[in-house]
């Protein structure tokens, strides 16, 4: 089975998440609201678009971490899934 092409800014997006130079999370806050970000040189977060790292996850392309649980968020860490990863055996995204 091959993989639909991606757009230029999805490829972006998983580009910056191959880089382990810039670790990629996904911050869900308490009420639901998902943020994805990756924290650049000097400290700085950034974030990615939303719908872009959405559909990479939808299309198994990316995986999430174990989550990291306070009182008001839970954060995952994110990398590109491994090449012929199966699509069932990646974690469900609940908020």
């Amino acid at each position: 089975m091959t993989r639909p092409r991606l757009s230029s800014r999805a490829a972006e997006v998983l580009r910056l998440i191959t880089d382990e130079r810039a670790p990629v999370f996904l911050t869900v806050q308490g009420n639901g609201r998902r943020r994805w970000g990756c924290w650049q040189s000097g400290g700085r977060p950034v974030a990615l678009p939303t719908d872009e790292c959405d559909a990479l996850y939808a299309a198994g392309r990316i995986v999430l971490g174990d989550p990291v649980v306070d009182r008001a968020k839970t954060m995952y860490r994110v990398r590109a899934a491994a090449r012929g990863a199966s699509r069932s055996a990646r974690s469900a995204l609940t908020a």
